[in-house]
């Protein structure tokens, strides 16, 4: 057996093969029959005509609809009319499965693509797309290694809340109250004080009732945090990691790429430093440019898109102010209004990738901030202990995977970075 990807070379002319997939298109002619066959690699067109193979058999391929499996046996031709220039003529069809006829034509509505979402990842997009985001991983996962991170497995259900408690998902853990975990940034912060380097990849829920493009409720959260290192440090740690990820897609995904209309070339100028905006000269741009925006107001996604729209590599957003950002950040000493932390924004309009920061080590300041947000002390006094017994500088953030995902891949809403997206108005299938 060999996968359709292989099959579509001409080192494999003449040459006998057999390949297992799925009917994604057929057609019939008469005595011949021309269908399409999908695998995990590609596509790849199969002629079967009448005599070719045994009747029965030809009798299969005539009554073999879309998602039919199949294994097919033939001699690889070259034909230029067939997608990939490559066919295969069959001498032997044998039907595995029969599918029924299938729910999901050429146009369909965005709600029925949801509601057969179970059935719409076996579409080339959405596994272009899930071959991208594990590429984008598994570069993260590497740069980590190489540079000395640890990889750890932090608790989903938690105590704490380290963004807003407004939208905690909570849930009934035996006797008590617990909820689901926003982040998972304070144990590994904990962890830094034994490892130093450590990063965590884990699901996170955010309940927040938003309907844009770029939110989730379920997603998935590339985390990082390492002592003894700035808010400068951070960012150029953020650099290396975003370019590593980039390029590893570049490497290995640039038949994928080019399927989602990514040019791969687009990609290969993401490499290290980024641009560097301050919060102020933000507010700037966006008054220059028409923006109802002073100090003090949010960078949502219009503004974001507005800032980033004409630029072809990520750009950090810098010292944002205190009101905006959570309570564990680092108090700026050049500007006591804002906290030492960044955003870094994709380019092309896509937003927000990553929130970090320098993490607050006074435990004073921390218990007056949460004192403001009228949160218990008692829920975080394991946090405050981390200050308590030999506290260093330190640094963090998290990356969102599957915004990334949708920047490298140019996707129009987040809901097709993740095989089943759970938004404020889906949770089936």
């Amino acid at each position: 057996m060999v996968a359709i990807k292989d099959a579509l070379s001409k080192d494999h002319v003449g040459k006998k093969v057999q390949v297992k997939g799925w009917i994604y298109r057929t057609r019939s002619s008469g005595g011949i029959v021309f269908a399409v066959l999908r695998d995990s690699t590609g596509i790849i067109q199969v002629t079967v005509k009448k005599g070719n193979v045994p009747d029965a058999e030809f009798e299969n391929a005539t009554k073999s609809g879309i998602e039919s499996s199949v294994i097919i046996e033939g001699e690889v031709a070259e034909d230029k009319r067939a997608p990939g220039g490559f066919e295969i003529r069959a001498s032997k069809f044998q039907l595995v499965g029969i599918a029924e006829a299938f729910p999901i034509t050429e146009y369909q509505s965005t709600e029925l693509l949801l509601d057969l979402r179970h059935l719409w990842i076996r579409s080339r997009e959405q596994t272009a797309v899930a071959k991208v985001k594990a590429a984008l991983v598994r570069g993260g996962r590497e740069w980590f290694h190489d540079n000395g991170y640890v990889e750890v497995n932090p608790p989903i259900v938690t105590g704490v809340c380290p963004e807003d408690s407004t939208t905690l998902f909570q849930m009934k853990y035996f006797d008590r109250i617990a909820y689901l975990s926003q982040s998972a940034q304070f144990y590994l912060e904990s962890l830094i004080f034994s490892l130093e380097k450590v990063y965590a990849i884990t699901p996170s829920f955010r309940a927040e009732k938003s309907r844009t493009p770029r939110h989730l409720a379920e997603f998935w959260h590339m985390e990082m945090e390492a002592a003894w290192l700035d808010n400068d440090e951070n960012m150029k740690v953020q650099e290396g990691l975003v370019s590593a990820m980039v390029q590893n897609v570049v490497a290995e995904c640039s038949e994928e790429l080019r399927l989602l209309k990514r040019d791969p070339a687009s990609l290969k100028k993401m490499e290290p430093p980024f641009d560097r905006m301050k919060y102020d000269e933000a507010m700037e741009y966006l008054q220059k440019k028409g923006h109802d925006v002073s100090w003090g107001s949010d960078l949502g996604a219009v503004e974001e898109r507005t800032l980033t729209v004409d630029r072809d590599t990520p750009v950090f957003i810098v010292n944002y102010p205190k009101e905006l950002k959570p309570f564990y950040m680092k108090e700026n000493p050049e500007d006591k209004r804002t906290y030492k932390n960044s955003d870094l924004l994709a380019p092309e309009g896509f937003g927000e990738i990553i929130g970090g920061s320098e993490r607050e080590t006074d435990n004073n300041l921390i218990i007056e901030r949460l004192r403001e947000k009228g949160e218990s002390l008692d829920n975080y006094q394991w946090y405050l202990d981390l200050r308590k017994y030999g506290s260093v500088p330190h640094s963090g953030f998290g990356l969102g995977i599957e915004r990334i995902v949708t920047w490298v891949c140019k996707l129009e809403h987040i809901r097709d970075a993740i095989p089943y997206p759970r938004t404020v108005a889906r949770v089936y299938p």
